[in-house]
Order: structure tokens, then sequence, then C-alpha cells
């Protein structure tokens, strides 16, 4: 054959094999992951997110001994927890800006606030599609801590401290070792590690990723999406008051009008911070994040986000210094999900509790029937009534610390063993206390499936 026949032959199975790739990745379904970009894109898409390996360590923790595993997934369905911290300091521990504190986050300063959790939602995501079940955890409700094997154990708190301890005694342990930003990264992965296994043992599902943002992570993203709609039964008004360079004082600062508002980011974060002048205080603020979530991602649909690298790109890089994600999450294939997450297919759903209650050292605290709430968290997702005979809620406990809204103190101890009902003070402490025990337990009134192409109205 001549060189110009070889040429031709080595240009026509060339051309075959482009072929043959093109019919392959169509055939494929031309998903996102596998034929749409490279291993580059991929990477490019994701560099620079910080991303922990605590999945890794609950699921190692959940094999020990000693620490009950929850039941495993039946399909290919996939949980989710979102963890929303009520730190002030960048992913280091350094202090934020003093004036992007006050003015921007309204906040206070980077001395208040601490690791408590301040947001927890597990979503659960079916396979194949269908409803996404979102359940809103009350962050003063007493339960079981549980730490990783061999670390200090945690006793019983409130769920929001579970973080705020392990990461205490983590560095407490291994400040021998590091010091600076390497401790302060072991800290927080501790702190993750003990928030996934007290969620997983509380509701009795397996937690397969999580993502947990700050307060400036939660401003990034408002800022990111551009003015974020939400709706408003009444005029309201939340001023702060008596706040001071080490005490935040009460209210959040923010100020919106009956029916639809546009929120900058500083009256976003103002929004889903407030539990002052509402009348159901952290449980109005649980459905204002609720409704918050329902609106971003009706906007995310709106907007096409999901479906447009570019848009995924921007706002990936918005938000990357802030936002921390699991280390095995593969964001691409998520994104292929994300559709059931936007325009009202989630349901969204308030934990029961069964009364108020004031511990011996004066903390507040939601008293719940853990059998309850798992059957209800059960039932959601797979549809069957697997409620038990309801029995009265254990408050009794062994002495444990009550976790510190400081991390410079660590964990005060106490004994969490509830006393007579009192009123707690109202605004002395940023992070909250659980609602006034003297006080009925206040009802769902923000339950069900978020509003398809509309906004949520709320307190």
């Amino acid at each position: 054959m001549s060189d110009a026949g070889k040429r031709e032959a080595a240009t026509g199975r060339k051309a075959l094999r482009i072929a043959g790739r093109a019919v392959a990745c169509a055939t494929s379904g031309a998903t996102l992951a596998a034929c749409g970009f490279s291993w580059y894109t991929y990477h490019d898409l994701t560099a620079g997110l910080t991303t922990s390996n605590a999945i890794q360590v609950v699921q190692q923790a959940a094999k020990a001994q000693g620490v009950a595993a929850p039941p495993p997934h039946l399909d290919k369905s996939v949980n989710i927890l979102l963890i929303g911290l009520d730190s002030r300091k960048d992913q280091d521990g350094n202090d934020l800006p003093k004036q992007f504190v006050q003015d921007d986050l309204m906040a206070g300063s980077s001395d208040i606030g601490g690791y408590n959790t301040n947001t927890l939602i597990l979503m659960h995501i079916p396979a194949g599609g269908g409803r996404v079940e979102a359940f809103s955890i009350p962050r003063d409700d007493y339960v079981d801590l549980v730490n990783v094997p061999g670390a200090h154990p945690l006793g019983k708190g409130k769920i929001k401290e579970a973080y705020d301890q392990a990461k205490y005694y983590a560095e407490e342990q291994l400040s021998q070792q590091y010091s600076g930003a390497d401790l302060e990264h072991r800290g927080r992965d501790a702190g993750r590690a003990a928030t996934l296994l007290t969620v997983q043992k509380f509701l009795n599902v397996p937690i397969d990723h999580f993502a947990e943002l700050n307060l400036k992570g939660f401003y990034d993203v408002a800022q990111a999406l551009g003015p974020i709609t939400v709706c408003l039964k009444k005029d309201i008004s939340d001023p702060i008051i008596s706040r001071t360079a080490t005490t935040a004082g009460g209210g959040s600062g923010f100020v919106g009008h009956a029916g639809l508002n546009q929120l900058d980011p500083t009256m976003a974060l103002a929004f889903v911070r407030q539990r002052h002048n509402l009348p159901d205080g952290d449980f109005d603020r649980t459905h204002r994040q609720q409704a918050f979530i329902a609106s971003v991602t009706t906007k995310l649909k709106q907007e096409g986000v999901f479906g447009d690298l570019g848009r995924m790109q921007g706002l990936l890089n918005a938000v990357k210094q802030d936002v921390v994600l699991d280390n095995t999450w593969d964001l691409l294939d998520f994104a292929q999900q994300a559709t059931n997450l936007t325009g009202g297919n989630t349901e969204f759903n308030t934990l029961p509790m069964e009364r108020y209650a004031t511990l011996s050292d004066g903390e507040d605290v939601n008293i719940v029937d853990v059998a309850k709430v798992q059957a209800m968290v059960r039932q959601a997702i797979t549809g069957v009534d697997t409620a038990p005979p309801s029995a009265a809620p254990s408050d009794s406990a062994t002495p444990s610390p009550s976790g510190s809204s400081s991390p410079s103190t660590g964990p005060t101890p106490g004994s969490p063993t509830p006393a007579a009902p009192t009123s707690p003070a109202a605004g002395t402490d940023d992070s909250g206390d659980g609602g006034d025990a003297s006080q009925p337990s206040p009802t769902d009134s923000y339950a069900g499936p978020a509003v398809d192409g509309g906004v949520p109205c709320v307190n």
C-alpha cells in the first residue's frame, strides 16, 4: 500500500474510533461525569474545596465495639447531613475581620458563638428519584452525645454541643503534638465525627455525606446566589440589644415586611438566625431555615445552575473557602440527582419533642422520646408506620459536661439532671437556650412539601 493509502486508512480508523467513542458516550446516557467532562474538568471544578475524612472515621467507629451502627440502606438512597456552625472564625481558627463580623454578619465578635451546631438538617434523597425528605433537628434536643471509640466520653447533652465538646477534648489531647491550624483542623474533624455519630444514633439512620458551613459560609452562599426571596406572614423587626465585644446580647437585626422580601446576604443571615420576637422562638427559626432552603433550591432550578458547569463552578468558587464537604462526595454525580431537591419536591419535617425542661445547672433543653423520633423518621423514609408504644422519655442521665459556647474555655462541668422548671433569661447567650420550661411544647405549624415554583410564608 502506498504512503498516501496508509495515511488514508489510518485517518479512517481514527475517525471510526472517534465515532465509536461518541456512540459509547451517547448510549451511556451522556451523563455529566462519564462523558460530558473529563477528570481534569472535575478536578478543576472541585479544586480548593475544604474536605474532611469524618465520614470514613464514622464508618470505622460504627464497626467498633460499643458503637451501635444504624441499619444499612436497603437501596441506593442517600442521606446528607447539613451542619450549620455558630462559629465566627475561618477554617484555620483565625478571627474573621472585626468590622465584617459586626456589620455584615451582625454577629458581635469572633469571641462569641463557639462551635455549637445551631443547624442540623438531614436530607434523605431516595434512589431513582422521588420526594426528598428533610428533617430539622432542634438544636436543644437532649440526647446521648456519641464520640469516637477511645476519645473522651461526652455523656448526655444538647445535640448541638457534640461538635464543640468533641473538638475541645480532641485539642486538649493533641495539643502536645500539634498547634495552630493543624490543631484546629484535627479538632474540627473530631467535632464533625461526634456530630455524625450522635445524629446517626439519635435518628437510627446512616449518614453518607455532609456539608458544613459557618456564619461566613452562609453569607458567602447568599451573596453568590444573589437576592434571596422569602415570605413573611406579618411585618417584623428584631433589633439588636445589649451587644458588646464579648456578649452577643439579643436580637438578630432582621427587619422585614409582610409578603415577599428580597434579602441581601446580611439580612438573609439575620432571617435564619432570628429567635427573639417570634411566637415559637427556636421552632420558628427552624421553619425559617426550611423556608430558606426551599427558596434557594427553587432559585437554583429556575436559573438552571445544576445543569450549567460554569454556574456551578462560579458558585463553588465563591463558597469553597468557608464550606466543608466530606471527601467521598462526588459533586458532579450529585448534581444529576439534585433536581429532586428543587421546585417543591422536598418535604420538610421538624422532629417532635415532648416538653421543655431545665437542668440543675440552669441549661434549658428539649426532652424527646427517641423511639417516637426514630419511628417518625423511618415512616417518612419508608412509608411504613413503625411506631412502637411510646414510653415516657427519660430525664435522668449520668453526669456529663455541658457544652461551652466559647472554644477557648471548653465545656463546663455540670450535672444534667433536670431540675424544677424555670424561665430562662432571654437574650444572654448567642447560642440560645431551650424554650421556656414553664410553657407547653410548640406545635409544628410548618411541615409538608415546599411550594412548587413559590416561596413558603413563615413567621
